[in-house]
C-alpha cells in the first residue's frame, strides 16, 4: 500500500480532470484540481503538495510558464510532471527547461501516469538517488535535464545539452573537437560553424558576462573544449 499523496492537477478539460481526480482518488491519494493557470499557479505556492500535474496549454497562463514562476518562489523541490498533446523535442526540451521533472504525451493511460508520480515522488523523498554531473558550481541532473549554474537556471536547446553532458562527463579533460562531433551528428557532420555556434550558446548560458561568475568553458584553439575552474 503506497502512502497516500496530496496532488494537485491543473488541467482545463474538464472531462479529463475529472478522471484524473476520480481515479487518484479511488486509490486513497488526495486529489485537487485548478482549470486554468493563475488558479493552479495559486493553489501550488499556497498548499504542501506531493506533486504537481499541469497541461501545457492552460487558460490564463501557460504550463511553461507556470512551472517557471513555481521555480522562481522557491518551491523547487516538488515534482512536476507535464502533460501535452505536442510531440516535438523542442517542446519538450522547453519543459524541461522551465523546471518540469517530467513530460507524458496525450493520450495516456492513467496506470502509467500513476507510475511516473510514485516514482518521482520517491526521488523527491530521497529514497533514490538522481544522476547528477558537477563541475564546480555547474549542475547537470540527467533524470530531468535541467542544468544550473548556482541558483541560474541553464535554458538551453537540445544539442547544447548534449554538448555539456559531454564535457561534464570528461572534466577536467580536454575534448577534441571531432571527438564532439562524432558524439553529436556521428559520421555526418554539418560544416565547421555549425559546432562553433552550438558552443557560443553554451558559453554564453554557463558563463554569462554580468553574472560575474568565473568562466568554467574554455577553448583550447586547433584542439578542442575544456569543462573546468579557470
Amino acid at each position: 500500500m503506497h502512502t497516500p499523496l496530496r496532488i494537485l492537477f491543473i488541467e482545463d478539460h474538464a472531462d479529463l480532470a475529472a478522471n484524473l481526480a476520480d481515479y487518484f482518488d479511488a486509490r486513497g491519494h488526495l486529489a485537487d484540481v485548478a482549470m486554468d493557470g493563475v488558479t493552479g499557479l495559486h493553489l501550488a505556492l499556497v498548499n504542501p503538495y506531493d506533486i504537481l500535474v499541469l497541461d501545457l496549454m492552460l487558460p490564463g497562463m501557460d504550463g511553461i510558464t507556470l512551472c517557471r514562476k513555481l521555480r522562481q518562489e522557491g518551491r523547487g523541490t516538488m515534482p512536476v510532471i507535464m502533460l501535452t498533446a505536442r510531440t516535438t523535442l523542442d517542446d519538450k526540451v522547453a519543459g524541461f527547461a522551465s523546471g518540469a521533472d517530467d513530460y507524458l504525451v496525450k493520450p495516456f493511460e492513467l496506470k502509467e501516469l500513476e507510475l511516473r508520480i510514485l516514482a518521482l515522488t520517491k526521488r523527491a523523498s530521497g529514497r533514490l538517488t538522481r544522476r547528477i554531473l558537477q563541475v564546480e558550481d555547474l549542475e547537470f541532473d540527467l533524470d530531468t535535464l535541467r542544468a544550473h549554474r548556482g541558483e541560474r537556471m541553464l535554458e538551453l536547446p537540445t544539442i547544447p545539452l548534449k554538448i555539456l553532458e559531454l564535457l561534464m562527463l570528461r572534466s577536467p579533460g580536454v575534448v577534441a573537437r571531432r571527438d564532439i562531433e562524432q558524439a553529436i551528428w556521428g559520421d555526418s557532420p554539418p560544416d565547421s560553424d555549425a559546432l562553433r555556434v552550438h558552443m557560443h550558446t553554451l558559453r554564453t548560458a554557463i558563463d554569462a558576462p554580468k553574472t560575474g561568475a568565473s568562466p568554467l568553458l574554455h577553448t583550447l584553439r586547433g584542439i578542442g573544449y575544456r569543462l573546468a575552474k579557470p
